[in-house]
């Protein structure tokens, strides 16, 4: 079902009339929240989380397309299209999807913004169209959106923050995305976390 959290994760600008964020739950130090968009049955999600680490090695992780090996064993194809540090991504994924659903593949272009005076780096993802050809063994999302924002606190402490919203298309009940999406951003984070998360005061 890891396949679910990585649809469900590569996250369309957020819809204008959103709903607050409601507090779901909280785990392994990681607070999760979800809302409901105006105009969709499915719903948009949000992890908070604090770390101690480094800004290069939260980047080595978020938003290098590169070192995405650890999101799921069911990618059956990665294609970097163009990549240019801490500027901009563009990539295409295969995702082999257990049956009855059909595989999902997606084209993505994330931008990179980095705040010169506070140092806080958002990685903004939305879909690349109009470059891959369409698979005809796969269903191609193309409504989804997905924000990552990094953000330096005191005492080498870092705020990680990820936003998304994913319409994987196809016949995948409202009520099967909005049960498991509050899943997405906390598996995605812990994975985050274990690669990052250096001893307090090393």
């Amino acid at each position: 079902m890891r396949t679910f959290y990585i649809l469900f994760c590569l996250l369309v600008t957020p819809h204008l009339f959103a709903q607050p964020w409601e507090f779901i739950k909280e785990r392994d130090g990681i607070k999760i929240y979800t809302r409901k968009d105006e105009g969709s049955p499915l719903k948009s999600f949000k992890g908070v989380m604090e770390v101690y680490s480094t800004m290069e090695m939260i980047g080595t992780v978020v938003g290098n397309v590169k070192n995405f090996d650890w999101w799921d064993d069911d990618i059956s194809e990665l294609q970097v299209i163009s990549h240019e540090e801490n500027v901009r991504t563009q990539y295409y994924l295969i995702y082999n999807v257990p049956w009855p659903l059909q595989d999902r593949d997606l084209c993505a272009d994330a931008r990179v913004t980095i705040d010169s005076i506070t140092g806080k780096k958002i990685i903004y993802a939305v879909p690349l169209l109009d470059v891959i050809p369409d698979n005809p063994d796969a269903i191609r999302i193309k409504n989804y959106w997905q924000r990552w924002t990094i953000e330096p606190l005191t005492d080498g402490m870092k705020r990680l923050t990820l936003e998304g919203f994913v319409d994987p298309g196809g016949i995948v009940p409202a009520w099967l995305y909005n049960m498991v999406i509050t899943d997405t951003p906390l598996n995605l984070m812990r994975e985050v976390k274990k690669r990052v998360e250096l001893p307090i005061g090393s």
